[in-house]
């Protein structure tokens, strides 16, 4: 029994780029489901002051 070893690199060359455009569908599909998605905004405004006396000035 022979083992006969395929050397065309057409058929990877064309499964790298089926591949790659299903891992890019899916990607755009998580991105779109994500938009779709209506998280609601803060409605209590987030305010920080911080005191001038804990900067430090670096040369």
């Amino acid at each position: 029994m022979q083992f006969i070893k395929k050397t065309s690199s057409r058929m990877t060359i064309l499964g790298l780029i089926i591949k790659s455009a299903l891992v890019l569908v899916i990607i755009l599909g998580i991105v779109f489901l994500l938009n779709k998605i209506d998280f609601p905004a803060p409605k209590k405004e987030i305010e920080k002051i911080i005191p001038n006396e804990n900067f430090k000035i670096i040369k």
